[in-house]
């Protein structure tokens, strides 16, 4: 009896070990995660078709109706969900990777250029990280797919992309991510290919459509406000707030409730910032602030 007990404990403890490293989208997808140094990482592209407070993100089949967006859209390969969703996941411009709704799941969050490079640099710099991160073999890349051997367990895989001509370009020679950072009127990207062992760093054009990764949000928790020279106050708080920050940034700074549903946002500039909270219901929110390349959360309550 005692044998069973204790085969069943272990089994249990394994079932949760297993459930720990599976992460769920809106639309009920099941992510595995990888770790690479510190980060943690979706070992597959994102397939959501909603943001994670269950807004829709526009499917705009691919041609050249996309040169003129500026809002979040969605594609497939092709415009072939059934064949390719399942594999190489959704197409998304950079305005769905940065709307305000957030398209990862809750505690994720798409890449700053920041970290995609502390990820490249733990594997051994930019240009052997890429082999790190490829999927081994040739089942979806096309050979030789130089320098793959997956030791990362990435398992970046190549889907393509709706280029600059608003065609479909590259399945089985190119994987490409968006980051979540700008550089003047274009964003961040990071390109893998079958003919090389590193990663692209590109200046992308924001309205084509390439895959996304997330990765779980750094330094999660109450000291890390701390950390970043950052106050907020009072907490708990009956209808007003101070953000105090001791150096000039700007900060993206969220209200979530406890359903993952963003109740409060705002962009600030500013070392001290006071922000109206009276019209939320009594109860526990969570605040996630945002720089260049790091998120912060914590616990807020309003009484």
């Amino acid at each position: 009896m005692n044998r069973k007990i204790m085969l069943f404990a272990c089994l249990a403890i394994f079932a949760l070990k297993i459930q720990a490293q599976t992460v769920t989208d809106y639309d009920g997808n099941v992510y595995h995660t990888v770790a690479i140094g510190s980060q943690v990482w979706l070992k597959e592209n994102l397939k959501t078709t909603h943001y994670n407070n269950g807004v829709p993100i526009p499917h705009v089949p691919g041609g050249i109706s996309w040169s003129s967006l500026t809002t979040g859209a969605r594609c497939y390969y092709d415009n072939d969900s059934i064949v390719f969703d399942s594999v190489y996941g959704v197409l998304y411009n950079w305005y769905a990777a940065k709307d305000i709704n957030e398209i990862c799941p809750t505690g994720w969050n798409v890449p700053t250029d920041a970290e995609w490079t502390a990820a490249e640099t733990f594997l051994g710099g930019s240009f052997i990280a890429g082999g790190k991160m490829k999927e081994a073999g040739t089942a979806h890349w096309l050979p030789p797919n130089t320098g793959a051997t997956n030791s990362s367990d990435f398992t970046g895989l190549p889907g393509g992309m709706l280029g600059l001509s608003y065609t479909f370009e590259s399945l089985f020679e190119n994987g490409l991510w968006w980051t979540s950072t700008t550089t003047g009127s274009y964003a961040w990207s990071r390109y893998f290919w079958y003919l090389f062992a590193g990663v692209d760093r590109n200046p992308t054009p924001k309205t084509i459509a390439l895959s996304i990764r997330c990765i779980k949000d750094v330094n999660v928790g109450s000291g890390d406000l701390n950390k970043r020279k950052i106050k907020l106050y009072p907490n708990p708080s009956s209808g007003r707030i101070t953000l105090d920050c001791a150096d000039d940034q700007t900060l993206s700074f969220r209200v979530y409730d406890l359903l993952g549903k963003l109740v409060l946002h705002q962009e600030l500039n500013q070392r001290r910032t006071h922000m109206d909270i009276s019209s939320l219901k009594d109860g526990i929110y969570f605040v996630r602030i945002s720089g260049d390349s790091w998120t912060v959360q914590q616990k807020l309550i309003k009484q």
